[in-house]
C-alpha cells in the first residue's frame, strides 16, 4: 500500500486516467474528488462489501429452495388421456393467392 500525505487541492494521478483530489480536510473527514473515465465504477468499501456479501449469499442458495419447473406442471394424472380427446378435422386447402402462377384451377 503506498501512503502518501496531500493537502487540499494537492491530486494524486492513478494509471493514465484517474485523478484524486483532495478536496477539503475536516478533523477526521478528507473529502475526495474522484475523475475517471465513465466505465470506470468507483463505490465506497462499505457499498462494495455488501453488493459482494449479497451476490455471495444468492450464489449459495440452495438449489432445493428454487422453484423447479416440474413444480410448475400439473400431476400426470391431471392431464386429459389423450385417447378421450377428439380427434382435430382436417385442414381444407388454402384458397392460393391472387395472380398466382403457380396456381391451379
Amino acid at each position: 500500500m503506498l501512503i502518501l500525505t496531500r493537502r487540499p487541492g494537492e491530486r494524486v494521478v492513478i494509471g493514465d486516467d484517474i485523478l484524486v483530489t483532495v478536496m477539503g480536510v475536516s478533523g477526521h473527514t478528507v473529502r475526495l474528488g474522484i475523475a475517471a473515465p465513465a466505465g470506470v465504477p468507483i463505490y465506497r468499501e462499505e457499498i462494495w462489501l455488501a453488493v459482494e456479501e449479497e451476490n455471495r449469499a444468492a450464489a449459495a442458495a440452495a438449489a432445493d429452495a428454487l422453484p423447479s419447473a416440474a413444480d410448475a406442471l400439473p400431476p400426470a394424472d391431471a392431464l386429459p388421456d389423450p385417447e378421450a380427446l377428439p380427434a382435430t378435422a382436417p385442414r381444407a386447402p388454402e384458397d392460393p393467392p391472387a395472380g398466382d402462377p403457380n396456381a391451379q384451377s
